[in-house]
């Protein structure tokens, strides 16, 4: 019965060494097949003690490898951090094919890929590294990876040269998140330290080797000298990036400011909502539907776009044609590419300005929510509204009206006295005037004369310019935040108005920097913001900041310290096994010896040492 038990778990101990065989070759097949393409066979190991651990092609290609994976991953992180801006880049590409998709979430998906197909090559090849194995990325690998820096050069080449603004985007993105990835970077650094550590002691170690061997070699010496610089070399370029960037990331909040770190007593009211178009998340871009719900979330005003038809009616439009927004390509082909003011009223006052809203291959935003039947029903009917409407339902609610008027084309009737005709519109609604925020620069003295109250609104000009003209009042684009803050015109006590933000952390820093007002389309969204995201206070911040250091360095000692205790652990068992095998085969080779003398001792003189003399000849016959 013992000896039955005896075998029972001698087979169990065989049975689970074949399956843990079995489940790492296969572990081995398969990540040396998605990086090689060798399916069936196996990569080489890597014979003794050697300086890399891949061919002299490999090591050439494997820094484009890096660099892929790291423009992919810039790309994205710029890509990602611009969200704000999707809408407007749908709208360039828009004006530039003809055609409305999402165009910035498709690009999201390829810069994605990118990051996800690198990192994947890059952990398969620390994956092989680890396991022993000789790396050889396979050609078609080489290709695609080359492939992933032309496109990201490309995209990163577009936007340094026709989007510039991009980059304050990410700048501006920088000053609110900075805190958190600064912490966030703290903690992948300490995650980083494990493979950096691995690396460079084992490259200590094979130093080591290579000294020792120079000194009982003499004639290996010029060799082995060479080995070692290209040993120290390798530290170097491991290392010294690795610790340089670990040292910024423990010392920058000393030189970082972000508006986002503020105690909660200093900051300021939450700025207040103008309905970009109205509210054309929830219905189609300046309709009075979409005015409606504007005032329905509680906006502060009200923001459009004005154009005046050729029988001198102002109306709400933004293009400057009227393909995107209204069916004039199946009412008039041949008239979807003729400018905006070049019709007449009684003819836009026929055009749906709705239908295109509820296609759900042209809805401008693509976070947004499903319409009720009620209200797409309701939208699908809504037509051009006139100027005069929009002011009335803005006098009815007591709301702030802000607009874009532009000029007429050349020839048009109103070409020199178009702000004439829109100053008449709007006294004639009887809107009281202080809930107009005149935006347009051209022909103020008149405006001035003809409507005193109007509270003019400047652009970004020069603060001295704008006290000049008595304008108290101006209207930026948020990027212009990246630069000082807009602390000059703060300073100054202007009333600052940003456009266009729809991200709640673009909103947050407008409150942190203590923006009076903002232009959005996504309202729904921003008035439920009640305190500012991404917010600490200098104190939290500070003790996250050292608590977070002292944990990442010790942390980090700690890991290096275990390789190289496991390192010199394993050295020791390797001089142990070798001195072992040394001895062993002395004491062999003397037992041998020994037995030889003896066995030769005992054999005649002629079978001891002295070669046997040969037979003699046979007798002739």
């Amino acid at each position: 019965m013992e000896e039955e038990k005896k075998q029972e778990t001698r087979s169990k101990r065989c049975s689970s060494c074949i399956e843990d065989n079995c489940n790492h070759e296969c572990y081995v097949t398969y990540i040396t097949g998605l990086y090689s393409c060798q399916w069936e066979g196996k990569l080489e190991k890597q014979s003794g003690r050697r300086f890399c651990c891949c061919s002299l092609v490999e090591q050439l290609f494997y820094p484009f490898l890096v660099i892929a994976f790291c423009v992919s991953v810039v790309l994205l992180f710029v890509w990602i951090e611009t969200s704000n801006e999707y809408h407007g880049f749908d709208w360039v590409v828009y004006l530039l094919t003809g055609y409305w998709y999402f165009w910035s979430i498709l690009l999201l998906s390829l810069f994605g890929i990118l990051v996800v197909y690198t990192s994947l090559l890059l952990i398969l090849g620390f994956l092989l590294i680890r396991e022993g194995y000789e790396l050889y990325l396979y050609w078609c690998h080489k290709i695609l990876v080359m492939l992933v820096i032309l496109i990201c050069t490309f995209f990163l080449s577009i936007l340094c040269i026709y989007w510039k603004d991009r980059w304050l985007t990410f700048g501006l993105s920088l000053k609110v998140f900075a805190p958190h990835v600064h912490l966030t970077m703290i903690t992948l650094m300490v995650l980083l330290s494990w493979p950096v550590a691995y690396y460079l002691v084992h490259l200590e170690q094979e130093a080591r080797f290579r000294r020792d061997q120079s000194e009982h070699h003499r004639i290996k010496r010029i060799k082995t000298c060479a080995r070692l610089t290209k040993l120290r070399a390798a530290q170097v370029a491991i290392g010294l990036p690795f610790f340089l960037i670990l040292l910024f990331l423990f010392v920058v909040p000393w030189g970082f400011y972000s508006p986002c770190v503020e105690n909660k007593n200093k900051l300021g009211p939450k700025p207040a909502i103008f309905g970009h178009r109205g509210a054309p998340m929830l219905a189609p871009e300046n309709t009075m539907m979409s005015f409606e719900k504007a005032v329905e979330n509680d906006a502060f005003g009200l923001e459009t776009d004005v154009f005046l038809s050729i029988d001198e009616v102002p109306f709400l439009m933004h293009d400057h044609n009227l393909r995107r927004t209204t069916n004039i390509r199946e009412v008039k082909p041949s008239e979807s590419y003729t400018a905006t003011s070049f019709f007449y009223w009684k003819f836009l006052s026929t055009l749906n300005a709705g239908q295109w809203f509820i296609d759900p291959w042209k809805k401008p935003f693509y976070n947004m929510k499903p319409l009720s039947e009620a209200d797409e029903e309701k939208a699908g009917s809504q037509k051009i509204p006139k100027l005069s409407d929009y002011l009335d339902i803005a006098r009815k609610t007591n709301k702030y009206v802000i607009f874009d008027l532009n000029g007429p084309p050349p020839k048009h009737p109103l070409r020199s006295t178009y702000v004439r005709r829109v100053v008449d519109v709007i006294l004639k609604s009887k809107i009281e005037q202080h809930l107009v925020y005149w935006l347009p620069g051209f022909d103020r003295d008149y405006v001035r004369w003809r409507a005193p109250n109007f509270q003019h609104v400047g652009r970004l000009d020069p603060v001295a310019e704008l006290k000049r003209e008595n304008i108290s009042i101006i209207n930026v684009d948020y990027k212009r935040l990246f630069h000082n803050g807009l602390s000059d015109y703060k300073a100054a006590n202007f009333i600052i108005n940003l456009y266009i933000v729809n991200e709640p952390w673009v909103f947050s820093l407008a409150w942190c920097s203590k923006i009076n007002s903002v232009t959005t389309d996504n309202i729904v969204l921003l008035r439920q913001i009640n305190y500012p995201y991404y917010t600490m206070t200098p104190k939290s911040y500070v003790f996250l900041w050292v608590l977070l250091d002292c944990i990442s360095a010790a942390f980090i000692f700690a890991i290096f310290y275990f390789h190289w205790w496991k390192e010199n652990l394993r050295e020791q068992v390797f001089e142990r096994t070798s001195s072992y095998t040394d001895t062993g085969s002395i004491r062999y080779k003397g037992r041998k010896s020994e037995k030889g003398e003896d066995y030769s001792a005992a054999m005649p003189s002629s079978q001891a040492g002295e070669s046997p003399e040969p037979p003699a000849a046979p007798p002739e016959v």
